[in-house]
């Protein structure tokens, strides 16, 4: 500390009062003295003004007080009224400290013990911060408020400095001691207290108007342990959300929230929200060691305020910023991140021991694509809650997969934008109501998969773009930090900080709100440097190639982590190439030399572009286009595969599903049912988006949402969508209940064909077997006409078969044609086959059958 003056003591000039007062204090004992000073006024100006002031705080401080002893007055060095304890309450002598460079932590003294008589002492330095001191805490690029502000051991005592802009007066109270600080100018206030050592202490501070007891956040311990800071600084913290953010908590005693926020570049952070009227100027952070970690305990701040970090720039600038790891957020467009506190009580225990039975790719997965705000629109998660879980259930599907829920700026962006990482977007109510959900969902049997986008984020000027002045987040190359194609910003998977920030993100949706699987959004733009580049707008990587390394090893982590922390998890990647290894397993190395990346399953975007191709052709050209519904086959085991008809598919001029489809309308609805018949029995997952099953014939729109009024029995047409709606209800209650049609989706034992190159029939037909052999046929019909007598080959040891399915049912708006009873094999070989049966064959149609 900067050396003090010796102060010039009292007047020299005695009054025959004086002399007399301290006549009686000389015939004390040794444990009751205590001198009585006059305060001295710094300025007349501010005394006039502060009258009214203090007599509010002298009142309130004389209501406190026990009326049956009074204290004995002593005055500090600062020349401010102190009240002490008479001696039977005074505490023991204490050891006298020496200066410590951080704040001890407080401790009380014990009940009845006295201090030691005061002496006069010389205290060096002024009490007020020093200039350099002052000045950053007012510019906001102070790294450490704590060892300026609080209370600190110095000769003499214990010295309290406090800032608090716009406050008139503020008064120390610990215990029965109250001790009024020395105005220092800018909402600086200082004092010497004349204790041994640091006590837990308040503070009364009078505004205009008003007087308010509270706690002082600059006497309080770092809430981060070294463990945190640690991890934090390794990138290896798979509970960041834990560590950084805002969490009400009770810390030494008192409740309040700790703020924490990673922000390396910026000069100073503070905290600003509606409990200082938006100016952190007199909440200043500190920076915990080289992690560039921010931190402070802010006492009395609980769940639902409102608040934002107040950075200082490396030039000098400041900005607002919501928090990277807020766990609630106002409801957009408003941007401010909200004090969040879950006491939410899960009911989905039996879901959670039962749903790591068996790998994803080795059970049922037939999945519902939800967009939450335009399901049902208006609704909110509890209600979604009462509607959702009992329709999917109805139609049998398996999982949900419900497309961003993660907070979002721009609703147009579907949730692919996202600006609150850690956050549920509050449009629909509050994280504890998504669990709600989610636990609705789960206690229903249902799973719950989420859209995850770990690849990008926006430019908002309030979230993670040069989020403390710097790139952070991004790339610091600008070619590498902007996405070529949504005008975003692309995160530095380099960066182990944003590595651990991603990885941690994931592990909290799985285990905070019980997310039973990831979907990985846009893998490949990740994987490659030359993602929607040209040539020179891209560097290519330490061995000349092409491949994002720093990606590859960050998807690889993740996904090592999550399914190391909670087992039963899928991730499914959104990857649209033929990278090698997808969903090996990351130590396994393939051709290329990478290891894979540890996927579970991926999404086959070829399946679905060739097969919609091939549906999209009038009957008489798909013979020409045969390949396209075979090609698959060829690389079917090469990954796990899920075959999505997801919302990208039904938008932006895209059509609806069953829009795409050639012929009238019957025509239409007919191709689309027998299109979901071919898509539930080829090897892979299922994925419907929301509308589609249905045939709903608009285009989505995340305004308006599906078409539901097409259902509606006062509609004339409403029996044809039913129709659909039953069959794939049917489809699900089959596809489930036949261990063939899923068990061996990943081993090329599971699937044989029959007919493969019937091109000039438009016929498809293969075997799929569960893992002891018992098989499922199905064929396709993708002809507008009748084959009856159709021969296929066949095993010869299957006695007969019955027709399971027929989505040309007149339950399903077909023209019923069929099988009605057992079909028996003949033995006249075909198609490579001992035996053969002979079947009617619908027109644009797939059957099933199963061994009678």
């Amino acid at each position: 500390m900067t050396p003090r003056p010796p102060s010039s003591g009292p007047d020299p000039k005695k009054t025959a009062e004086e002399k007399s007062a301290k006549k009686a204090a000389a015939e004390r004992t040794p444990a009751q003295k205590a001198v009585k000073k006059t305060a001295k006024t710094p300025a007349k100006k501010a005394a006039a003004k502060k009258t009214a002031t203090r007599k509010a705080v002298a009142e309130k401080t004389a209501a406190e007080k026990a009326p049956a002893r009074k204290g004995v007055a002593k005055t500090t060095a600062t020349g401010k009224s102190v009240t002490r304890k008479t001696a039977a309450a005074r505490k023991a002598p204490a050891v006298k400290k020496t200066v410590a460079k951080k704040t001890p932590a407080p401790r009380r003294a014990p009940a009845g013990a006295a201090p030691a008589p005061a002496a006069p002492v010389e205290v060096p330095a002024p009490l007020a911060p020093a200039a350099g001191d002052r000045e950053r805490l007012l510019a906001g690029t102070h790294h450490d408020p704590h060892s300026v502000l609080g209370a600190h051991p110095v000769p003499g005592g214990i010295a309290v400095r406090v800032f608090r802009p716009y406050a008139l007066a503020v008064t120390v109270l610990a215990g029965e001691l109250r001790a009024e600080l020395h105005h220092d100018g800018d909402g600086f206030f200082s004092g010497l207290l004349p204790l041994d050592e640091v006590p837990a202490y308040r503070l009364l501070v009078a505004y205009e108007g008003t007087v308010q007891e509270t706690e002082d956040p600059y006497r309080f311990l770092p809430t981060l342990g070294d463990l945190d800071l640690h991890l934090i600084g390794e990138g290896r913290h798979e509970q960041l959300w834990q560590a950084l953010g805002a969490h009400p908590t009770t810390h030494q005693g008192v409740s309040g929230t700790r703020f924490a926020v990673w922000a390396p570049n910026a000069r100073g952070v503070r905290v600003a929200g509606g409990f200082n009227f938006w100016d952190g100027t007199g909440h200043p952070m500190r920076s915990l060691g080289g992690t560039g970690v921010w931190e402070v305990f802010l006492p009395g701040i609980g769940p639902g305020e409102l608040y934002k970090f107040e950075i200082t720039r490396p030039d000098g600038s400041r900005t607002f910023r919501a928090d990277p790891l807020a766990r609630r957020t106002e409801v957009p467009p408003a941007t401010s991140s909200v004090v969040y506190a879950s006491d939410y009580t899960w009911g989905d225990d039996a879901w959670l021991a039962s749903r790591a039975g068996a790998p994803a790719h080795e059970a049922p997965l037939s999945v519902y694509e939800v967009h939450l705000p335009s399901w049902r629109p208006g609704l909110t998660y509890r209600e979604l809650a009462d509607q959702l879980p009992a329709y999917v259930k109805d139609l049998g599907f398996t999982h949900v997969e419900l497309m961003p829920v993660a907070e979002h700026p721009f609703g147009g962006s579907w949730g692919y934008q996202v600006t609150g990482f850690y956050a549920p977007t509050a449009r629909l109510g509050e994280p504890d109501d998504f669990k709600y959900l989610v636990d609705r969902l789960h206690q229903a049997g249902i799973g719950v998969l989420m859209d995850w986008v770990p690849a990008h984020f926006p430019r908002d000027d309030w979230a993670l773009a040069e989020f403390d002045g710097r790139p952070l987040y991004e790339h610091s190359d600008p070619l590498r930090a902007a996405h070529p194609d949504w005008g975003t910003l692309e995160f530095d998977f380099g960066r182990r900080e944003v590595r651990n920030f991603l990885v941690a993100n994931a592990v909290y949706w799985c285990e905070e709100f019980h997310i039973d699987g990831l979907r990985v959004d846009a893998v490949a733009s990740m994987l490659y440097l030359d993602y929607s580049r040209e040539p020179g707008q891209w560097t290519p990587n330490e061995h000349g190639g092409r491949e994002n390394l720093d990606a590859v090893a960050f998807l690889q982590e993740m996904n090592a982590t999550v399914y190391r922390r909670v087992p039963g998890v899928v991730t499914i990647a959104e990857e649209s190439t033929a990278w090698d290894g997808v969903t090996r397993a990351t130590h396994h190395k393939g051709p290329s030399g990478f290891g894979g990346l540890g996927f579970g399953l991926k999404w086959n975007m070829g399946w679905m572009h060739d097969s919609l191709e091939y549906m999209s052709h009038d009957p008489v050209h798909r013979k020409y286009h045969h390949g396209e519904m075979t090609f698959s086959m060829v690389y079917a085991y090469s990954e796990n595969y899920v075959l999505p008809i997801s919302h990208d598919e039904v938008v932006h001029g895209k059509r609806s599903l069953v829009s795409k489809m050639p012929g009238d309308w019957w025509q239409q609805r007919a191709n689309e049912r027998a299109y979901l018949g071919f898509m539930w029995a080829h090897p892979g997952k299922q994925l419907l988006f929301m509308g589609q099953e249905f045939a709903q014939g608009a285009e989505w729109s995340e305004e308006r949402g599906p078409d539901w009024w097409l259902l509606d029995p006062r509609y004339g047409a409403a029996a044809d969508h039913r129709g659909v709606l039953d069959l794939v209800r049917d489809l699900n209650t089959v596809y489930r209940d036949t261990p063939a049609l899923w068990q061996r989706d990943t081993h090329p034992a599971g699937f044989s064909w029959i007919v493969g190159d019937a091109a000039e029939d438009n016929v498809l037909a293969f075997l799929r077997c569960d893992a002891d052999g018992a098989p499922l046929l199905a064929v396709s019909n993708f002809a507008p006409v009748v084959r009856p007598d159709y021969r296929l080959g066949v095993p010869d040891e299957v006695p007969a078969w019955h027709e399971v399915l027929n989505t040309d049912a007149a339950r399903y708006g077909g023209s019923d044609v069929g099988n009605p009873g057992p079909v028996k094999p003949e033995p006249q070989g075909w198609h490579g086959r001992p035996a053969s049966i002979r079947l009617t064959l619908p027109p644009l149609a797939t059957v099933w059958l199963r061994p009678a």
